[in-house]
């Protein structure tokens, strides 16, 4: 890393090794951390697993992602810790330890863009990239009391970068205001498809908020209110449709699941290397994923994707919880972690399985722990969403 100093332990501890950029640029005078799992010339690529690591050599060439913000002035600072093979989402990696939470340090960061959420959190860059397969961007984002964006599927280059799985992978970032997401955002995402009207339709998620503790709601109530004194009363919808959310739940499952074994079951089954805690237990569930399955799994993406397009049509927002509540503590065992895992991939999942852009917004808190609010898009509304999320997030 090029910083003197990291103190949350956010970074990988690779050689300092400059990364030229442009003079100047909309992003000048801002710095920027990038996930373990782009390539940056001069590094290695780590993905959070030693064997990966020690396979990787220093690459030649760096990820177009990474050069975007080195093109617009952004200068590069390190290479951020990410859970192993980014398989995760409690930022606790077996082997290279956790980072730490700058809005609530005895809480985990969440990941698996811990070292990015970590890094950006505790100030030590002004942004920072990361993956979102199954929320690796918007819970840590949440967690951390940061902005955080899920883009709509293929809308970032994920060209050299690690892959978990290619069907959901996205290119996220993060940011501590508002403003900074907003120039990080117009650099990384040009001009959107389907912009969004000054005053976009809202609509309410009814049967994720259902989904929350009582506690909780009442924390995000006044919010929602104050969002619709922006936008007007939302409409109620049930975003998971009639059947529910755990039919969305197993789909995503499954497909994540057999991707991530096609991407990384070569080199854990050929190397027989010791896998952290949870990780472990998803890839050996990923192991034994049907064709049937996966071909149902297939079906149910499908059939939801087309009915979230009647949700959430062009000129209309959804707002839902990020996740189910502040993050859990570093103290909490592994069967927690899991079970607080499996509840937020309920909700998380709505944007990966219908490819749409989500924001994660800094603007709730709970038992001294931010407490992150979402709304997500149609498809190719990323820049205008990122947009309202500041102006809204500015005025609650």
């Amino acid at each position: 890393m090029l910083l003197r100093d990291d103190p949350a332990r956010a970074f990988m501890p690779y050689p300092a090794v400059e990364v030229p950029g442009a003079a100047s640029g909309p992003l000048a005078g801002l710095t920027f951390a990038a996930k373990d799992l782009f390539d940056v010339a001069g590094y290695p690529t780590g993905g959070g697993s030693p064997a990966v690591l020690a396979r990787s050599g220093i690459k030649t060439q760096t990820a177009p992602a990474v050069q975007r913000l080195l093109d617009a002035g952004a200068r590069f600072v390190g290479k951020t810790h990410t859970d192993e093979f980014a398989f995760s989402m409690n930022g606790k990696n077996a082997h290279f330890g956790t980072p730490v939470n700058g809005g609530a340090p005895d809480r985990i960061p969440g990941g698996s863009s811990s070292g990015s959420a970590s890094a950006v959190s505790n100030g030590l860059c002004d942004t920072a990239l990361g993956t979102d397969t199954g929320g690796s961007v918007r819970a840590p984002a949440s967690h951390c009391g940061l902005f955080g964006l899920r883009p709509s599927h293929g809308r970032i280059s994920l060209e050299g970068c690690l892959d978990l799985a290619p069907s959901f992978d996205t290119c996220g970032f993060f940011a501590r205001s508002g403003d900074v997401f907003e120039r990080v955002a117009a650099v990384m995402l040009g001009e959107d498809s389907a912009p969004l009207p000054e005053q976009p339709r809202l609509v309410l998620a009814a049967d994720a908020f259902a989904m929350l503790d009582t506690e909780v709601r009442a924390v995000l109530a006044p919010l929602v209110q104050g969002i619709e004194a922006q936008l007007g009363a939302a409409q109620m919808v049930d975003a998971a449709g009639p059947s529910g959310f755990e039919p969305l739940y197993w789909a995503f499952r499954y497909l994540q699941g057999r991707e991530a074994w096609l991407a990384d079951g070569d080199v854990i089954s050929t190397h027989r290397m010791p896998l952290g805690p949870g990780v472990a237990e998803r890839f050996a569930f990923s192991r034994t994923v049907s064709d049937a399955q996966v071909e149902s799994a297939d079906g149910c993406r499908a059939d939801f994707r087309e009915r979230f397009r009647t949700i959430v049509p062009e000129g209309t927002v959804m707002v839902l919880p990020t996740v189910p509540d502040v993050a859990p503590l570093l103290t909490d065992d592994e069967s927690t972690l899991e079970s607080y895992r499996n509840r937020s991939l309920n909700l998380l999942s709505l944007s990966g399985l219908s490819g749409a852009p989500q924001v994660s917004m800094p603007v709730a808190g709970r038992l001294g722990a931010p407490f992150g609010l979402s709304l997500i898009g149609p498809v190719g509304s990323d820049l205008g969403l990122v947009r309202l999320a500041a102006r809204l997030a500015a005025n609650l």
